[in-house]
Parts: structure tokens; C-alpha cells; sequence
């Protein structure tokens, strides 16, 4: 099974990075879009491991309060082009809790430093003439209430996630 931990965008945060993708599209850059359905951040990328239960069981040990999640920039990994998001400690700090239980509990994951990003497009090729400036990065923003265990499966028209098991955010009361 090829798992990952993620956080599952809301449909305001997904259509804002659909319009950065329109307007890579309209300025010519091609390349393998992600599908609206698969923008996701992704926390901790497992790969190939066969014991779901044991991942989601390191996810159930984490407490954390909602979080706020807000576009900031695009950049590329190569010919792998994404949106960031603004800095978050909040986020940073679940991110190193979140690959510090899983370790503990023997799951592997991808250890590469977290950058905070969500995946565009893979593949990105550019042909234009004139220099590709940066997009408008539209004002988008969301609290992320949970977070997902996923599975990767590749279909017939591409990668297809399915969320196996969610773990809510759930602050801690004040005393």
C-alpha cells in the first residue's frame, strides 16, 4: 500500500489553486496538472508499507488545535511547480510531532526536511518566448480541521487518493 499523511483542502483553497493553474494553462506552460480532487498537503509521505492501522494509530496520538493555512508564493522543485503556504509554526510543529510518532512506532517515511507546498504540476515545460513572470497569487485561506491517512493508487487517468482514516483536531481545554 502506498500511504501518505495529509492535510485535505477545502473547496475555496482548491479552486484558488485551480486559477494559478489556469493561469500557468493560459500562459502555455504544459506539463501534468493536478487533479482539483488530489490538492492535498502532504505531512509525511510513507511510500509503500503494508500496516495502515500502525500509521494511524501514531496519527491518534497527536494533539493539535485547528490550524490556519494561507497561500504564500509559487516555486518549483525542479520541473515539480507549487504553491507554498505562509510560514506556520502551528503547522511546522505538527509536522515534527506527527514524523516523531511515526518513528516511534517504526513507520517509515520519507525523512526530507517539511516544506510546506502543494503540488500544481509535475513535468512543467515552458516554451514561451517571453519570460514567465509569477502569477497572481490569489488572497486564499482555510483551517485545517484534521488530518488524513491516504492511499495512492494509480488509475487509468492517473493517481487516485482515497482517505483510509481521519484524525480530528481537537484543542486542548483552558483551565
Amino acid at each position: 500500500m502506498r500511504l501518505f499523511i495529509a492535510i485535505l483542502l477545502d473547496k475555496e483553497m482548491k479552486n484558488a489553486l485551480r486559477g494559478i493553474q489556469n493561469g500557468f494553462r493560459r500562459r502555455g506552460v504544459e506539463g501534468n496538472y493536478t487533479p482539483l480532487e488530489n490538492l492535498h498537503l502532504t505531512l509525511a509521505f510513507i511510500g509503500e508499507y503494508p500496516d495502515p492501522d500502525a500509521v494511524r494509530e501514531a496519527m491518534e496520538t497527536l494533539r493539535f488545535e485547528p490550524l490556519p493555512l494561507k497561500l504564500s508564493g509559487v516555486g518549483a522543485f525542479g520541473d515539480t511547480w507549487w504553491a507554498g503556504l505562509e510560514e506556520n509554526a502551528q503547522l511546522d510543529a505538527l509536522a515534527r510531532r506527527l514524523r516523531r510518532a511515526l518513528a516511534e512506532r517504526g513507520v517509515p517515511f520519507d525523512r526530507k526536511s517539511f516544506r510546506p507546498h502543494v503540488t500544481l504540476l509535475r513535468k512543467a515545460s515552458y516554451r514561451g518566448r517571453e519570460p514567465l513572470a509569477p502569477p497572481q497569487l490569489p488572497c486564499a485561506e482555510m483551517r485545517a480541521e484534521r488530518i488524513s491517512l491516504m492511499l495512492s493508487e494509480r488509475g487509468r487517468s492517473g493517481m487516485l487518493y482515497t482517505e483510509l482514516a481521519s484524525v480530528p483536531a481537537s484543542p486542548e481545554e483552558k483551565a
